[in-house]
């Protein structure tokens, strides 16, 4: 390819075109596999590949490939979700898992536009019996499937859910909600009760059951919940002790 895409781009535009290529599925990428996602030409992108790598945001991986660095994550680290939040939140989080047994999640709204809001997982505590799920820290989920998500749904005004109801819903099972007036319904109880649920809606045999904090300043909106299997699924009893949970985390993150 002679001709960047993207000539008009500055030299961090490109650099983030490149990082922004892996994915859970291809951790690992090769310069030419590199060059068919970014679109770059091969002199461009092996100048960025070299002082990416120089850097330590890239890491060489065998077989010609490419990695994420070291110096991203050690830089990832700085950020106030790590400094702050998972590091407060994690003595509550291993009493959640403690008194369930089951996987413990805790998310932030990643909402660049409403439109665009994800769930994006911080923080995560899980042991051998917990059932499997997909998410991992640093990953993405959608709001309306995840009961994380949901919670973090249920904080958000007219406005806000009215652009974020203007783009479709995508199912992700056959029991995934993605009619807005059923949509709804669910964080009218979920604001009722305190909590959020999704039964099967991101995994077959999932339940999960989460609840928002209260607002922290200096921090997006979060939410903690735990994941259990469908027929251990005793919401009312996960529901006390994740908004407990919730409270308590909220109350220490404003701590001085």
């Amino acid at each position: 390819m002679d001709d960047d895409s993207g000539a008009g781009d500055g030299v961090l535009a490109r650099a983030m075109r490149v990082l922004e290529c892996f994915t859970d599925d291809e951790p690992t990428l090769t310069a030419a596999r590199l060059g068919e996602r970014t679109g770059l030409s091969s002199s461009t992108l092996h100048r960025l590949l070299a002082q990416l790598t120089a850097f330590g945001l890239l890491t060489r991986a065998p077989g010609h490939g490419y990695t994420i660095g070291v110096r991203l994550w050690e830089l990832g680290e700085l950020s106030p979700l790590s400094l702050r939040l998972r590091e407060t939140a994690l003595p509550h989080m291993l009493r959640l898992y403690e008194a369930t047994g089951e996987n413990v999640h805790l998310a932030v709204l990643d909402a660049p536009s409403p439109e665009a809001a994800v769930a994006l997982f911080v923080g995560r505590v899980t042991g051998q019996g917990s059932i499997p799920t997909l998410s991992r820290m640093g990953g993405r989920h959608p709001l309306h499937t995840t009961g994380v998500g949901k919670a973090l749904l249920s904080t958000r005004d007219e406005a806000w859910l009215g652009r974020y109801f203007s783009v479709p819903l995508e199912p992700e099972t056959t029991h995934s909600i993605t009619s807005e007036p059923e949509l709804r319904a669910e964080l009218v109880r979920a604001q009722a009760r305190g909590f959020a649920t999704t039964r099967e809606e991101m995994t077959l045999g999932n339940v999960s059951v989460a609840a928002p904090l209260s607002g922290v300043e200096g921090l997006p909106p979060i939410a903690i919940g735990t994941v259990v299997s469908l027929e251990h699924a005793d919401e009312r009893r996960l529901g006390g002790l994740v908004v407990q949970t919730a409270k308590d985390l909220a109350r220490a993150l404003r701590m001085p």
